[in-house]
């Protein structure tokens, strides 16, 4: 058995099937759309993305992560071409979705291996919003994975929070009710278990010194390793120039004790490997994207992947 547990979040930007469903706001990942959403592309963007989880940590590690929590998933089309899709089908994993109200149709998932991670139980919530007018804002639900991972009992929570694009102020109660319902759940965890061991991961839409994150790791007692890992040249995702880093994995502090734990806390970062990222021209370093816009640039996703690694003890 491998000797570190990697996990590992990443943001797929908008892995859609190329077919129309009716119920959700799918109409620009259509191949008759404007940004002309070909089974060729979307074929394209499962090879690459294949490649990049099945990469993910160390440069050393021998296979990709025990564990990866997804976001920008449109279904459970997606996620199962996405893991028998070329690059990827030897890792062999297995997968938790659904649905959520989100009017765009795009969901959290996560990715599991079979052979070190056992499922107890899994659960979505829904974050309750409201938009200007009174009526419910649809959003992302958070979802709860309750499992065995070698031989310690882990709670894994998913996250994809509203976005910033009305404004990073506009928009921050949103993020703010998704931090308390995160509270909720880990509340409710900590009435079934004794001293459960928790890990919180997602896009949040927020960096780690921001109100919602510190909410969730003050309220709940988790520890925060990205705090440490975000720079003025590192981040998961780069917006005119700045490096944010939205996506991160806190934990409980449980895993920082070795004789509470088997598995302890070793290392985080960003995995910004050279290949996905853009590799001339003035957003050199930044993630190379699918699409800018509606133009299709043939990347990989607009954020980079982030992990932690658990030593065995």
């Amino acid at each position: 058995m491998n000797e570190k547990i990697t996990i590992a979040f990443y943001n797929l930007e908008n892995l859609f099937d190329t077919k129309d469903d009716p119920v959700v706001y799918d109409n620009d990942f259509l191949p008759t759309a404007q940004k002309r959403w070909t089974p060729k592309r979307y074929q394209k963007k499962l090879l690459k993305l294949g490649t990049a989880i099945s990469k993910i940590g160390e440069e050393d590690a021998k296979a990709g992560p025990s564990l990866v929590g997804l976001a920008e998933v449109e279904n459970k089309k997606v996620l199962s071409d996405l893991v028998r899709s070329e690059n990827l089908i030897r890792e062999n994993y297995s997968y938790i979705h659904y649905d959520s109200p989100d009017e765009r149709g795009i969901d959290v998932a996560l990715l599991y291996k079979s052979d070190v991670f056992t499922v107890f139980s899994s659960e979505s919530f829904p974050v309750y919003l409201e938009n200007e007018f009174g009526d419910q804002d649809y959003t992302r639900d958070i979802l709860l994975v309750k499992g065995n991972l070698i031989n310690e009992e882990v709670n894994i929570i998913i996250n994809h929070w509203s976005s910033r694009r009305e404004g990073v102020k506009e928009t921050e109660f949103k993020r703010i009710a998704a931090a308390n319902k995160v509270n909720e759940i880990i509340k409710t965890i900590k009435t079934e278990q004794d001293s459960p061991k928790i890990i919180v991961m997602g896009d949040f839409n927020d960096n780690p010194n921001s109100k919602s994150l510190l909410q969730i790791e003050q309220q709940s007692q988790l520890y925060n390793p990205f705090k440490t890992v975000w720079s003025r040249d590192k981040g998961s995702l780069n917006h005119q120039f700045q490096w944010n880093l939205f996506d991160q994995i806190l934990f409980s502090t449980n895993f920082l004790d070795s004789t509470n734990s088997r598995l302890i806390f070793n290392k985080a970062n960003v995995f910004n490997s050279k290949f996905l990222t853009q590799y001339k021209g003035k957003y050199k370093g930044q993630p190379f994207r699918t699409y800018v816009g509606k133009k299709y640039h043939g990347g990989y996703s607009d954020h980079f992947p982030v992990f932690i690694e658990f030593k065995l003890t």
